[in-house]
């Protein structure tokens, strides 16, 4: 019995110690943890390289990694949590070889071409509903997937659209004596919502600062000026900010919440030849700009109607050219959101292409219009000669290219389906080159890993120079209650200004439903959801032959029946936007609108 007591009185005794040794090891836990975020801490940031330790060393802190500069500064901006990838593999198979359709690729890096390239930071893009985490639409499409438009639900009972406010555009006059007016193709405004602290620092009226919430309304247009709105109610949120340069395509804003828009001019500028910009939205100062002149493009046409896309994680910005360039610029920036300072140290990668047809014919022109895709490392962008390529971004050599037959402005836009890559895409039909009057328009479902063609559907369709028919506008991916479609708007078929927009069935190409449009269309339509998911398509006719000019259509997405619809008295080429119930859409009639889906 004794042997059982001194035995009790040994176990106490160790749970003592076991006790005081918890304490002390969560003591050093604290400690611990307290050390390990000052060392991540704006200080420890800006430590010189001299002072860190020998051995294997990150030189690099990826910009949306790094932590704000003060404790006291703006709310971090929140990083998407990645999406794992499924196993992706992109080889070429015969059809698809590059090497039928491509002559030859080039490098230049700062200015020097290289002939063994390798990137020294590895883009790994995820899905698009990764690239933000930031409320809105922060480039053409949305994302890399170019699979949006819209960002939120609506909620709507009367299915119907009521006109919210409007913003006169103005006209600009090119050097080469060419006027431009209103809001072109793509067109697309882009929209977000900015933290309060960083708001301080930027150029906005002071209401706009004060507001504890604030969604902008950011749009290029082609009188050379960006305008700003607030969403809700179209009052001004800074003074318009002129470049001087006519912008067609929508451009893009930054991922990471960095005040920073991309936009390239889609034309000649009132003093200067064309160039795309990185333009502060805390002082509205140009930060970069690239291809004023281009000695490396085999292409002298210059122009950005293309959207650009940010990797978050590197750093770098990838924008194609219509120069037969594509532009990976190291930007290296420096973003201190608590002291509202901005700035940047580009290093320029360049790659560019010649192909087999323009060597031939001179014709089926080098250059990228649309915007490309982007998924892992691997970038998917059509050409303005009928080249739809697959290029890795590791090394700038072409995997797979597919001949997608003419000058193709829409942009793909890729899906998933069963953890596998799709690319859907469709062309113009540029006058002369393979007809000048009538010519079948095909919109293809594409294996994204070989370039071959999983199905394909035609629509003949007509011409005339400079105003192609075709598709123009990008294909529109069904989700939720329509995520067994894709709808497509077709211009000039079966007549001269006649237009479709078609619903296809995503797993066969069959027409599901097609609806005959007042006039063609080049837009690109957008769909948006409900809480329940069912589906709606915001649709535009361009006007073009019709005096009364384009209208702005609201579609039940499953039967094509149009809800509501509204005359915008002046021809429309750019893409709505929206965000929750809000819409926005610009026209060459020097005129954004905002509509309320009630």
């Amino acid at each position: 019995m004794g042997g059982k007591e001194k035995k009790k009185k040994g176990t106490a005794a160790q749970a003592v110690i076991l006790a005081a040794l918890l304490l002390i090891l969560a003591v050093l836990e604290v400690h611990y943890i307290g050390a390990s975020r000052s060392l991540h801490g704006a200080e420890a940031v800006r430590q010189p390289l001299e002072h860190l330790s020998s051995g294997p060393q990150t030189l690099f802190t990826p910009a949306s990694q790094k932590p704000p500069a003060s404790s006291a500064g703006p709310t971090p901006t929140p990083t998407p949590t990645p999406t794992p990838l499924p196993p992706f593999e992109p080889h070429a198979v015969d059809a698809t070889r590059p090497e039928k359709l491509i002559a030859a690729t080039a490098v230049q890096v700062n200015g020097q071409t290289v002939t063994d390239y390798r990137a020294a930071k590895s883009v790994d893009f995820g899905l698009g509903e990764d690239y933000t985490a930031i409320p809105g639409v922060f480039t053409f499409r949305g994302n890399n997937f170019r699979d949006g438009g819209a960002y939120g639900t609506v909620s709507m009972t009367e299915k119907k659209l009521s006109r919210l406010w409007t913003q006169q555009l103005g006209a600009l006059t090119s050097y080469n004596g060419e006027t431009w007016t209103g809001s072109g193709w793509t067109g697309q405004a882009l929209i977000t919502q900015w933290d309060k602290a960083a708001r301080q620092h930027m150029n906005l009226y002071d209401w706009a600062k004060e507001q504890d919430e604030l969604t902008e309304v950011i749009h290029a247009t082609m009188d050379g000026c960006v305008y700003f709105k607030e969403l809700s109610t179209g009052k001004n949120t800074r003074d318009k900010l002129y470049l001087g340069f006519t912008f067609k395509g929508a451009g893009s804003l930054d991922p990471r919440g960095y005040p920073i828009l991309y936009v390239g001019a889609g034309y000649y500028g009132a003093s200067s030849a064309p160039r795309a910009l990185a333009v502060s939205l805390i002082d509205g100062k140009v930060l970069f700009d690239l291809a004023a002149s281009e000695d490396f493009a085999l292409r002298q046409w210059h122009m950005f109607d293309s959207a650009p896309l940010v990797s978050a994680e590197t750093d770098q910005l990838i924008w194609p050219g219509e120069n037969g360039i594509l532009y990976i610029v190291d930007m290296h920036t420096d973003y201190d959101a608590a002291a509202g300072t901005l700035t940047m140290e580009p290093q320029v990668v360049k790659w560019r292409y010649s192909s087999v047809r323009n060597n031939q014919t001179g014709q089926y022109w080098l250059g990228m219009e649309d915007s490309a895709v982007i998924y892992g490392r691997y970038l998917f962008v059509a050409d303005n000669g009928g080249c739809l390529m697959c290029l890795d971004l590791d090394t700038l050599e072409l995997v797979w290219v597919q001949d997608v037959l003419d000058d193709t402005n829409c942009t793909p836009v890729l899906e998933l389906e069963d953890g596998h890559p799709y690319l859907y895409i469709s062309t113009s039909f540029h006058s002369g080159w393979r007809s000048y009057t009538m010519a079948d328009i095909p919109i293809w479902k594409i294996d994204a890993e070989t370039g071959e063609v999983v199905w394909r559907t035609d629509f003949t369709c007509r011409t005339e120079p400079d105003l192609s028919g075709g598709v123009q506008g990008s294909i529109a991916l069904g989700k939720n209650a329509l995520s067994d479609l894709v709808f497509v708007p077709v211009a000039r078929t079966p007549n001269a200004y006649d237009g479709k927009l078609v619903a296809l069935d995503k797993r066969s190409g069959e027409i599901v439903w097609e609806q005959h449009t007042q006039t063609y269309s080049w837009v690109s339509p957008v769909c948006v959801y409900d809480e329940a998911g069912s589906g709606y398509i915001l649709h535009a006719t361009s006007g073009v032959g019709n005096s009364g000019g384009g209208y702005l259509q609201l579609i039940d997405g499953r039967t094509g029946k149009v809800l509501d619809e509204t005359a915008l008295g002046s021809t429309i080429e750019a893409s709505p936007v929206a965000f929750g119930n809000y819409v926005v859409i610009g026209t060459r009639g020097q005129t954004d609108y905002c509509f309320a889906l009630k």
